[in-house]
């Protein structure tokens, strides 16, 4: 299957990023902290990264691989979280889903779940 190049990022996804960057949740810090400067397994993530018409939490283009972390309010959007995981995925994209609950309570088991979702294949550091 070809994989679709990333559309181009209108201004407005691009400035809704940066604001969802700037208004970070405790568990998107935590979890983030985890995953910059290449600490977790030589990954490197974008936060908060811009793939027209959606902005996802994070992203690893070298795994093609989308980290969603789902709170409470994702509870009462199932069906729109779905047309965008479908779409996502239709970009020859993986997308993988961590509850704030899961990163608050278990950063390391996180940890080890983005690993095994990368391909598991990367050495280096788990934190």
């Amino acid at each position: 299957m070809a994989v679709r190049p990333l559309r181009s990022v209108s201004n407005q996804t691009r400035a809704r990023a940066k604001q969802l960057r700037q208004r970070a949740t405790v568990p998107e810090r935590m979890l983030w902290n985890l995953l910059r400067a290449r600490q977790l397994g030589h990954l490197k993530f974008r936060r908060q990264h811009p793939i027209e018409p959606y902005v996802v939490d994070f992203y690893c283009a070298d795994e093609k691989l989308v980290v969603e972390l789902d709170g409470e309010s994702h509870q009462e959007r199932q069906a729109y979280d779905r047309r965008r995981e479908l779409f996502l995925q239709s970009l020859g994209l993986k997308v993988l889903h961590v509850t704030n609950d899961d990163v608050l309570d278990n950063l390391d088991g996180v940890a080890e779940i983005i690993l095994r979702a990368a391909g598991g294949s990367r050495q280096g550091p788990i934190r």
